[in-house]
């Protein structure tokens, strides 16, 4: 382990190489008017006193297919980003180790877009309902900062979508790919009079088909997403957020490691006996009022609803499902979900010096009926059969908050916020019978999470920083759906984790962009992690203490006019520090069970770097080159397996044509250029040993764009 530390550390002289190169050439792109939102506090990537980086949309789309996030935020460090070529899972995200757990959806990272939570408040997420199309700007906000936005919030990615505009612009694209896939979007976007004031406007409809890499991953995507923006006056706006999703999608489940090494495009044989696939139709709204109540103050009120509904069939052998306490091979869930966030920001002088006040309150709720059906029906599988379960499932959390940023010496600023968590969970089973009892319950979970920072400007490009604070994840209903010893019920035992994490950062402005580093360290308790996971059902147990020490690089700038670059480079530790005693960890056939203390925390890649240069002048050619690299990543508690490490890269080239009003963009990429066979994303403590997710070998992608400004 030694040996590794040194080697990952000298990276530094290289990365300082390279930022000095950077320096050599004159700055070209404004850094201070990008601002990040993700603090709440509105300031400048450099004077932000928190591990951030900030990906615009316009260059997130730029020679890519435009499916999935991960094509385009791998240089952001610490934020391992993952397409499982699975969309009846969704991608596998996770920031500093924290939510490398997750089966499927994204946990232990809250998700945002336009302010409003895609995370439900028992700390449940999802990608799906992101239109990448639409996107002005991604915000991936690391370290103790990310405390101040409650549960499940080991990191926060922030997505915020293009405001209306003049010129009115109506746009579409077209895209393929070499695995039969299929996008087509068009956009609206303007600005029209609406009485004595005016109305922006940005409507966005996209579909996605695909065959899919493997065997039975066939999928379609309808996506729509609308942002209505009304300017009453000079100090009051009202927007309009309204987002829909459709998903159908086949699931090839996960490969042994033989069937990985052998034949990557297969699909599991239970796969295809079972007709395993999931369904997901998501709608919600929001509403957003802001209002300046004088030069020092302002509100700002989020309100928003939703609903989700998913059914889902999995790969359980119906022998299995005749034990009365079984809740069948097909999941269906009605989710409703609704919130609110209220917030008051004053500015003030304190000593004389600038002093920034935050008082707010968030509130969200999740009312969930889940239901279980067995999945055969006399000797026919993977259809609908008799009902195994029911019942109606809430969670709710009242969140007060308040944060400071007080700048008390010229050059010196302090940040200090502390939120209050309450969750409550309840179950009432509906279904209760002989043999199978009543399994209600209520949880409620409370945690304070302070955070402060330090920041000192040693000069007007360089920006130094020391940062603490405490977070807290709860268990989410899925997780505690089961109980690991397979016995009925809920899993309520099941803890919440607490983590303190330390960061120390830099940031450097050099040629248009900024430099930055960062060292960290957090700890936790009652770790949260995955006891089993077969059959497309998964438990989960508490693992006691576990630390993650980490160094994270990135640079990001224009440092020639059209010449775009990132960089980023994250080092990790992340490991147990207790032993588990309990039967599953003990089990002697079960090697792959044994979680022990200095065991490494499976899902995380120790070491992860990515490069990308892009030429991306507004008109003619353009062409970009990317690569990453990712170490070897264990599967399970015990370590006895792993995903082999692995260096891809991508490249790109297209060209603008531009005619007075009229844009026409032709783009092509391939991806995995040297043809690499790796896992995409793996499967945490897989029960039957199939962990491995594979990804596409050498694939294309060719687009076209087309646009009119009115």
């Amino acid at each position: 382990m030694r040996e590794t530390r040194w080697a990952t550390l000298s990276s530094v002289p290289l990365f300082l190489a390279l930022a000095g190169l950077c320096m050599a050439q004159p700055p070209v792109h404004d850094l201070d008017a990008i601002r990040v939102q993700a603090t709440r506090l509105d300031t400048s990537v450099l004077d932000t006193p928190a591990s951030v980086s900030v990906f615009e949309g316009e260059h997130m789309r730029a020679g890519r297919f435009r499916v999935n996030l991960s094509e385009s935020l791998g240089g952001s460090p610490g934020l391992q980003i993952q397409n499982r070529e699975n969309y009846a899972q969704d991608l596998q995200v996770s920031i500093r180790g924290f939510g490398a757990r997750s089966t499927f959806g994204v946990r232990g990272v809250r998700l945002y877009v336009d302010g409003i939570p895609a995370t439900m408040p028992d700390g449940q997420g999802q990608t799906s309902n992101i239109d990448i199309e639409s996107i002005d700007r991604v915000e991936v906000l690391r370290g103790p900062f990310s405390a101040l936005y409650g549960n499940s919030s080991g990191g926060v990615i922030q997505v915020f979508t293009e405001e209306g505009g003049l010129p009115a612009t109506l746009s579409g694209t077209v895209s393929a790919d070499s695995h039969g896939s299929w996008r087509y979007g068009a956009k609206a976007r303007g600005l029209a009079d609406v009485g004595e004031t005016q109305l922006d406007y940005v409507v966005s409809l996209n579909r996605y088909t695909t065959h899919g890499f493997r065997d039975h991953s066939g999928a379609r995507k309808n996506l729509g997403n609308a942002k209505l923006g009304l300017q009453i006056d000079d100090d009051t706006r009202l927007t309009l957020i309204a987002n829909s999703v459709s998903v159908r999608a086949d699931d090839p489940l996960g490969l042994d490691r033989q069937a990985f090494d052998d034949d990557p495009q297969s699909a599991v044989s239970n796969a295809t006996l079972y007709n395993t696939r999931k369904s997901v139709d998501q709608t919600q709204g929001g509403l957003v009022f802001e209002k300046r109540l004088s030069e020092a103050s302002e509100v700002r009120a989020m309100a928003y609803y939703g609903q989700r509904d998913m059914v889902q069939y999995l790969a359980i052998p119906a022998a299995a499902q005749r034990n009365p306490q079984h809740s069948g091979g097909v999941i269906d869930l009605g989710r409703r979900y609704a919130g609110a966030d209220v917030r008051w920001t004053s500015r003030h002088l304190l000593a004389g010096r600038p002093l920034t006040l935050i008082a707010g309150v968030a509130y969200d709720e999740l009312r969930e009926a889940r239901r279980g059906y067995e999945n055969f029906v006399g000797d026919t599988l993977g259809v609908r059969g008799a009902l195994r379960r029911d019942e109606t499932n809430t969670v709710s959390n009242v969140d007060p908050y308040v944060q400071t940023s007080w700048q008390f010496a010229p050059q010196w600023t302090l940040d200090a916020g502390l939120r209050h968590s309450r969750i409550r969970f309840e179950s009432r089973d509906h279904y209760v019978t002989p043999g199978n009892g009543d399994d209600s319950g209520t949880v409620r979970y409370r945690e304070w999470l302070p955070m402060a920072a330090l920041r000192y400007a040693a000069t007007p490009d360089l920006s130094l920083f020391l940062s603490a604070g405490r977070g807290f994840e709860t268990p989410t209903f899925n997780e505690i759906s089961y109980r690991n010893d397979g016995l009925p019920g809920l899993n309520f035992d099941l803890a919440p984790a607490v983590n303190t994490t330390v960061e120390a950062g830099a940031k450097l402005r050099v040629a248009g962009g900024v430099a930055s580093a960062a060292v960290y360290q957090s700890r936790s308790r009652d770790e949260i992690v995955a006891a089993d996971a077969s059959f497309g059902r998964s438990t989960y147990q508490n693992a006691g203490r576990t630390r993650r020490t980490g160094v994270e690089l990135a640079w990001s700038g224009e440092f020639v006019e059209h010449l775009r670059g990132q960089l980023a480079y994250s080092w990790i530790d992340a490991r147990y520090r207790d032993d588990c005693t309990t039967v599953s960890c003990t089990d002697p056939s079960r090697p792959d069970k044994h979680l022990r203390a200095g065991h490494t925390i499976p899902g995380v890649a120790r070491q992860a770097l990515y490069f990308s240069l892009d030429w991306l002048p507004e008109e003619g050619f353009q062409a970009g080159i990317d690569g990453r690299y990712l170490s070897r990543i264990y599967v399970n508690d015990g370590n006895t397996e792993a995903a082999p490490a692995y260096f891809v890269a991508g490249v790109h080239a297209g060209y603008v044509w531009r005619s007075g009003p009229l844009r026409l963009g032709a783009r092509a990429r391939i991806d995995n250029l040297f043809d690499r066979r790796y896992a995409g994303s793996v499967i945490v403590n897989e029960g039957n040993l199939r962990y491995y997710e594979p990804a596409s070998g050498r694939n294309w992608m060719v687009g076209v764009d087309l646009s009119y400004a009115f």
